[in-house]
């Protein structure tokens, strides 16, 4: 097995941070310094990353989490997303569709906008394991908003995609995130006093800030304004839910997700496929390998276009799919080449925008946490004197009114942000996450096998390349639709020419791609209490520890 190796895995005694900015790792490393909890970290991480990536999350977004308590020896989940305006019922959505001659909802449109939830995350979780006082978690960002930061090269790559954002948006987004007429270039200072301001309020006053205060008179009176459907009422009425998180057991490790409205599970469906197949003895770039996991991706991405949904108005059969004998089953249905049709027991998530961090502090405590705006720069929509972008999840719900996925007024949509995390023997082992929309399960299951079968370190499990198929059903779509075509298989560079050969003569359609394989930020604790770290070799990021 030879694989190039990008960098070095980083190992130290204490705290350690993971972020996709460094200067964001820096800001949650100085937090654990100053005697903050690892979920200290996190937030401070996550508001600076507000600020210096802004295309990928923010104020605006959604966040999940799964936080290990070292003292009560227990995994906490939340589920800290928003949902969809109450006054906007089906019959009014439908018809403004309709005027747009659009059959679903329009992912640069005000009617895409949910209730952001990041900031009620922040403070819910602060209230349970926080530390430090909540205003010393955003000095840093607000200090780096104020004075300015410089753009990292990969974020000031992907930022170039303003100008590719329609125009007529309503909103201060091109004079906020393209000042001069121009996106910030590598090594550009960028300053958001906007968001500086912001911020501040928050950690005066906490949530009520965003959801009862300033934030929420201007966020209701733009919506009012612009034909959005956001209230005073929706953000009062926002909430975050502390959910318990499910598990398989794969090869002895027990793989924790969050249950839906998210697409964690799918994970899960997608290890126990693989777990009575000897991964390992068929050899890391053998056809044999990844042929039988993306056969296995795609069975399970069906599952989730139909089945994961709100369990605040449908019932996700979490239990029934994460069930030994189901997936077996379903495993029974992989044959030597690859299916075209496949159906459950468009390309809409093909790019989401998101960031992914995890944190651990001297304690044994750990967090696995991820927040975005969804797609880049979420809906375009940036309210003036706020300083940050709404969030377009309100896309992902399903237009068909059988779908359990189905739009209905205060409803959280399907949502494809996970945070993952692994015990051993009892013990934490690995707080985890890959971004990057539908990649998400897809490249945490790569970088499960490359640790558990075939023995590779944190930072070369997420170096290796990556493999991503694109064209299951989409929990959007109607409910009796499914995958008619096979799909694509995306291949990173590394993968030999043989094996491409191979895979296209069993009947995958394969393209070589270079990019959308996904963003990695890894924590593994070894049995001696040390810290393992990695982060994604494709973007800025970095891990950083003391």
């Amino acid at each position: 097995m030879n694989i190039k190796r990008n960098r070095s895995a980083v190992i130290v005694g204490n705290g350690m941070v993971a972020t996709s900015q460094p200067i964001a790792t820096d800001v949650g490393l100085s937090i654990l310094k100053k005697g903050g909890s690892a979920l200290d970290a996190a937030i401070a991480a996550n508001a600076a990353l507000g600020l210096m990536e802004p295309h990928m999350c923010g104020l605006g977004g959604d966040l999940f989490a799964i936080v290990w308590d070292a003292k009560e020896r227990q995994l906490h989940g939340l589920n800290a997303s928003g949902r969809s305006p109450r006054s906007l019922d089906y019959g009014e959505l439908a018809g403004r569709l309709r005027a747009l001659g659009a059959r679903r909802i329009p992912e640069d449109s005000i009617l895409s906008v949910s209730v952001p939830g990041a900031v009620h995350g922040w403070t819910t979780l602060h209230e349970r394991f926080g530390r430090l006082d909540f205003p010393d978690l955003l000095a840093p960002a607000i200090s780096y908003a104020e004075n300015g930061f410089p753009v990292s090269p990969v974020i000031a790559g992907e930022w170039q995609g303003v100008a590719a954002m329609p125009p007529d948006v309503p909103g201060a987004f091109r004079s906020l995130y393209a000042p001069n007429g121009r996106a910030p270039a590598a090594g550009d200072v960028f300053v958001n006093r906007d968001l500086a301001r912001s911020y501040r309020l928050i950690a005066d006053a906490g949530d009520k800030a965003f959801y009862r205060g300033e934030i929420a008179d201007r966020i209701a009176a733009f919506m009012k304004e612009n034909g959005g459907y956001i209230d005073h009422s929706d953000l009062e009425s926002h909430r975050s839910d502390w959910v318990t998180p499910v598990s398989v057991n794969y090869r002895g490790y027990d793989v924790f997700e969050l249950p839906p409205s998210g697409q964690g599970i799918a994970v899960l469906q997608m290890l126990q496929m693989l777990g009575d197949d000897d991964l390992a003895s068929m050899g890391f770039m053998s056809v044999d390998r990844l042929h039988l996991m993306l056969e296995a991706k795609k069975l399970v991405f069906e599952d989730r276009a139909k089945f994961y949904a709100d369990p605040d108005y449908s019932r996700p059969p979490t239990t029934a799919l994460l069930r030994p004998q189901y997936n077996k089953q379903r495993r029974a249905l992989v044959g030597n080449d690859a299916a075209l049709d496949v159906r459950s027991g468009a390309r809409i998530l093909r790019n989401g925008d998101t960031i992914y961090l995890t944190t651990a502090d001297g304690d044994g405590n750990m967090v696995s946490l991820i927040q975005s705006n969804y797609h880049f720069f979420g809906s375009g929509i940036v309210i003036p004197e706020t300083g940050f972008v709404l969030q377009n999840r309100g896309l992902l719900f399903s237009m068909d009114q059988s779908h359990a996925n189905a739009y209905v007024p205060g409803k959280r949509p399907f949502h494809t942000i996970i945070p993952a995390f692994v015990m051993k023997d009892d013990q934490p082992f690995m707080s985890f996450g890959v971004v990057g929309g539908d990649m998400q399960p897809q490249g945490q299951v790569q970088v499960l096998t490359n640790i558990i079968d075939f023995g590779m370190d944190v930072q070369l499990a997420g170096d290796a390349p990556r493999w991503r198929h694109d064209g299951s059903t989409e929990p959007t779509a109607d409910v009796n639709e499914h995958l008619t075509d096979g799909g694509v298989v995306l291949l990173e560079v590394g993968f030999p020419d043989q094996v491409v050969k191979e895979l296209a003569k069993r009947g995958h359609h394969i393209q070589r791609g270079s990019d959308a394989f996904g963003g990695y930020q890894c924590i593994m604790r070894g049995g001696n209490g040390v810290y393992h770290g990695a982060s994604e070799s494709r973007r800025d990021g970095q891990a950083a520890g003391y």
